[in-house]
Formats: structure tokens, sequence, C-alpha cells
């Protein structure tokens, strides 16, 4: 391994410096206020919290970026001695890429399509380091491929985006960021729609970069399993303030504030056979924050002083909470994990044999066989190309290419939808994972939801009854109605999605990984709907790379892996006693907070 580079300018001061970060709307509302904290260089911080919390506030504004109808309204930003909130136009072009680097959520939207990877590598030294004589040009991007585990060979260089898969596209990235050696790597979701295999590497990829270059990195997640399993320190934002801050050990341990006590306890664990409860009510809107403190309309320990903003305080070495309650601190998470309970026996509502699948020429599925009864919560876990998606559409009658002996029922079941009858049209319900293009973007939420309930339940007497029940089982208030899906967080418009479905009154749910995009404290609420809907009799595929989930919410688990099924049984005995070392790679990649133990 290298020896970490020693940047002079990093010695003499924290690589980052943030002090009295405030970014506020156009109409004098503040979204993010208050924020300070160093880093060191080597250092990773993890920024947490719900959506609308401002972790992606913050995390634009350390690149001297802020979004359409916001504004940064005080405080600096010092990266190595420049300050990036009072640079020039032309001095931040200079700083990003050179001195800061980024990695987006979405390597597809992030990547030129129309440019080859060699050629994206290229235009990055030669715009940050374009003193680099060309010789030297050639190792550094052999160095940085290396680095990020991508092949260094002509032929990779020559490929476009779309040749990569979702994990060798994340690399890319990660490669784009770290090739000009850059003080800070600013990282905002990136590992949310890969494998825990993929993302496993990704994680060690991130660390052994700032160790290796000495940069500081800046970790922006809603999975507090990830931000546990690589970060040195972490800051809980609620309402654009911090209320926790502290070492990730420490942290996670020993929470001391209420709203990170509920963030832990409403998370899916691999380690802990039980199931999370979502925190009650819902966050703050960004720029709507009660006066006090932000929190206390959830909290159940709130006393008429939470009506001041209470001030951070230390409850440990480096370890500080905002929370005006000392015995409150010492206080465990108010949050009930029970045991899962097996299905009452009965005869399966969905039973596949024979399945196989092909794109063009190329055999994708072989000879799958599964089934999954009413009540009963099927998961289908495996790496990236494994056939998960390919299996759950061609359950859905949306595949094409393929062959399978199906049964809904006793009765045999067509493998393309529209020869299917409208009764099982309607009970056989997808929830797609992409929740971007599974909206019409041209219809608000009223309107598709409305649409829905006139074809599936044309004899409703009460139909917006209906409809506003349907959210409030998701979680969403009455207000998305009148919304266009592309207003709505990606969190939201899965939840929209999962109403649409859930409007049909299905009895069969096929989930294709539909938690990933969600808060922690969302995806338990989802959860949570989903275990009340089994208890009723409906049966759910759940297609998911997230084995924390699989823990809290299948009875049954069945791995794929290139297309074969290679493992099932119960969810105890493939998580606890896999028979495969492939199954025991995923159970072992996939991160999990076993230092906190609510009770």
């Amino acid at each position: 391994m290298n020896a970490p580079v020693q940047l002079p300018q990093l010695l003499a001061s924290p690589a980052l410096a943030v002090s009295g970060l405030a970014i506020t709307l156009q109409n004098g509302a503040e979204v993010v206020s208050d924020i300070a904290f160093e880093l060191e260089a080597g250092q990773i911080l993890g920024l947490v919290g719900e959506s609308g919390s401002g972790k992606t506030s913050i995390a634009s504004a350390l690149l001297g970026h802020v979004r359409q109808g916001a504004r940064i309204s005080g405080g600096s930003v010092m990266v190595a001695g420049e300050d990036v909130l009072r640079a020039t136009p032309a001095t931040l072009r200079r700083l990003r890429g050179r001195l800061i680097g980024h990695v987006a959520q979405d390597p597809a939207t992030a990547l030129n399509p129309l440019q080859r990877i060699g050629a994206a590598l290229e235009e990055v030294l030669h715009l940050h380091a374009p003193s680099l004589p060309r010789g030297e040009r050639g190792q550094r991007i052999t160095q940085v491929l290396r680095d990020v585990g991508l092949p260094q060979e002509p032929d990779f260089l020559r490929r476009f985006p779309h040749q990569l898969s979702g994990g060798q596209q994340q690399r890319v990235l990660l490669a784009l960021a770290f090739l000009p050696r850059p003080g800070l790597i600013v990282l905002d979701e990136p590992t949310t729609a890969l494998d825990v295999t993929t993302q496993a590497r990704i994680l060690e990829t991130v660390r052994q970069l700032c160790q290796r270059y000495g940069a500081a990195a800046v970790y922006v997640s809603h999975d507090l399993a990830v931000v546990h399993q690589l970060a040195d320190r972490v800051i809980v934002l609620y309402a654009g303030r911090i209320v926790e801050s502290g070492p990730s050990a420490r942290l996670f341990a020993h929470p001391a504030h209420p709203y990170t006590k509920g963030l832990l306890a409403a998370i899916p664990d691999i380690g802990k056979a039980s199931v999370p409860r979502p925190i009650p009510g819902q966050p703050a809107a960004p720029g709507a924050r009660a006066t006090g403190c932000a929190f206390a309309g959830r909290c159940a320990w709130r006393i008429d002083a939470c009506a001041v903003v209470p001030p951070l305080q230390e409850v440990a070495p480096q370890h500080r909470a905002a929370c005006v309650r000392p015995e409150a601190l010492a206080a465990v998470a108010s949050v009930r994990f029970v045991e899962l309970a097996p299905p009452p026996p009965a005869e399966p509502l969905l039973s596949v044999a024979h399945a196989n699948a092909w794109y063009g020429r190329q055999q994708v599925l072989f000879d799958v066989g599964l089934s999954v009864s009413p009540g009963e919560c099927l998961a289908v876990v495996g790496e990236s190309g494994s056939g998960k998606t390919t299996l759950s559409r061609l359950l859905a009658g949306l595949g094409a290419s393929a062959q399978a002996e199906l049964r809904y029922g006793r009765s045999l079941l067509p493998l393309q939808a529209r020869a299917r009858g409208a009764a099982e049209r309607r009970e056989i319900q997808y929830i797609f994972q992409n929740p971007y293009r599974a909206l019409n973007p041209r219809q608000t939420v009223g309107q598709t939801l409305r649409h829905v309930l006139r074809h599936v339940r044309p004899q409703e007497q009460d139909g917006e009854a209906a409809i506003l029940a349907v959210l409030h089982k998701v979680a969403l208030q009455a207000r998305v109605l009148d919304a266009w899906p592309g207003a709505l967080s990606g969190g939201e418009r899965q939840r929209v999605a999962i109403a649409r479905a859930l409007l049909c009154q299905p009895r069969l749910l096929i989930c294709d990984e539909i938690t990933s995009a969600l808060d922690v404290s969302v995806q338990a609420a989802i959860m949570e709907l989903l275990q009340q809907l089994q208890a009723e009799g409906l049966a759910i595929l759940f297609v998911t790379h997230n084995l924390g989930v699989v823990r809290s919410l299948a009875n049954r688990v069945l791995v794929l892996r290139q297309g074969r099924v290679i493992e099932q049984g119960d969810a105890s005995q493939v998580l606890d006693r896999p028979q495969r070392n492939y199954t025991r790679a995923l159970v072992g990649d996939t991160p999990s907070i076993r230092a906190f133990q609510p009770y």
C-alpha cells in the first residue's frame, strides 16, 4: 500500500472547518442553521437524518452550491485554507475537483453517456492537473483504476457508461473524484442502489483511498448501518440543526438524543431478529421548523422547557447532544421490538415451476421454482445481475422471452399480464424499484390515484376517503394529492407507488427493492404496514439486497446466483446458518449495528 500523501496545506489546519453555516429560502425561512464542525485529513464524517433534515443542503454548501430558491446566508466553509463560500466563480471552478471532489448518488446521471471512460478520466486531469506530464497522467489513471478495483486495460477505457454495471459506474465516479488528489471528498448516498457485496467493496475502497491520500470525506446517507461501518465521526441532523455529534463507536453504542435513538431503533438489522418501529409523527418540512426544539412534537420526553432551542451540551468526551432533559439522555428508546411469528399454514397462493428466461440469446434464469402463501413474505435476494428483477417481472406478467408453469391458487396463470383476467391483474400488484419512472410525470398524485380507483373499484362510494386512508397507511399527508411527481422526494414518490398498488386491494404484492430509497423511519413505517397486511392475509414477494430488511420482514428466503436458486429456507435458518459460501458472503457483507440494543 502506498504511504498517505502528506499535503502541506492540511498540516497547519483542519482539512475542513465549517462555522456558523446557514441556508435560507427566498421567504427568509431557515433550512439549515448553526452548523459547525471540523474534520482532519483522512477522517470520514457521516451526516445522517431523515429527508428534509439538511444533509444534502450542507453537502452542497461544501461545494459552494445551493439549490434553486435558497441561498447561503451565513457562515464559512474552509477547505485547506480556502474559503469556499467567498470564492469568486472562477476560483470556485478551480477548487471543485482539484481541492474538493464529489461523488453523486446516481452514476447513471452523473456520467456523460456520450463520453468514454478513458476520455472522462483524461479530461479531469487536463482541467485540474494541467502541469502533470503526459507520461505521469497515464500512470496516475492506471493507479486510480487499480485503487478503486477497476480494470486498467485499454478495452475498459474505451467503454461507455452504459456498458458498465452499477457497481463499476460508482467506482468510476470514485476514480474521477480521487484522481486530482483533493483534500476533501463529498459523497452523497453513493451506495443506495448497490447490492451488499458491491456496497461493501465500495465502502472499503473509500476508506482505503482516504487513508492513502490523506483526504477527508463527508458521507451523506440515510443508512445508519453503512455510516456505522464507514465513518469515524457522525453528525445527526434534524430540521437543519445538529442534534447530536460524536465519535461513531460512541454515538452508535450510547446514543444520547431521543431522535438518534428513534433512528437507530427504526433500523432493520441483520443482527436482530426483530421488527423495528418508526418514529411517531412526521419530520419537519424544510424551512417550516417549529420554535424551540424542532423534535419536541414527536418526542415522548418533551416538557415546557423544550419551547426554547436547546444548546449542544457535552455528554461524554467529544460527544454532544441538544436536549434540555439530562435524565432523557440516559433513557432508552421507546421503540418496541417483537419477534416474527410464522404465518398460519395454507395452500400456496402462487406457485412457480421450471421458470426460465432469456435476454436475447443469453439465458438469465434457469429452472427456478418457488411458492408463496397467503400471509407469508418470501424474500428473493442476491447480487446485482442474479436474476431477482427478471424473476419478479415474470411473476407479474411483465417478462419477455420466458417459460414457466405458473399457478394462482389452483388455476394456471398465463405468463403475460394482458392474457390474465381482470381479477388476477388487480389482485397481483407490482411495485417498481425506480419511483422516478413508475409515476406519470404529467399527472398529479391525486389524478393518478383517482384514475386507479375508477379503474379497479368503479363502485366505490367514497373514493376520496379511500384515497386518504391509503395515504395515511403509507405515511403521506393529503397535501401530496395536488403535487406533481417531480416535486416529491424519492421516498415520497415510492410511497405514492405503494399507495397506488394498495388501492387495488391486492392478494399478492410483488415488491422490487421498494425500500432502498427510503429513510429508516419511513422504511420502518412501510415495513410495519406490510406486516399488518400480511396479518390480514396478503402474500408478499419481496426482492431486496438489504438483508436487514429480510431479517425483520421475511418468513422465508430464496437466494439467487446467476439465475439459479442456490439456497432457500426459513429466514432464520438461511441468515444464521447459511449452507453456501455465496450466502455466507452476502450475510458477512451486510452492515450491522450490534452495539445498539434497545429494550
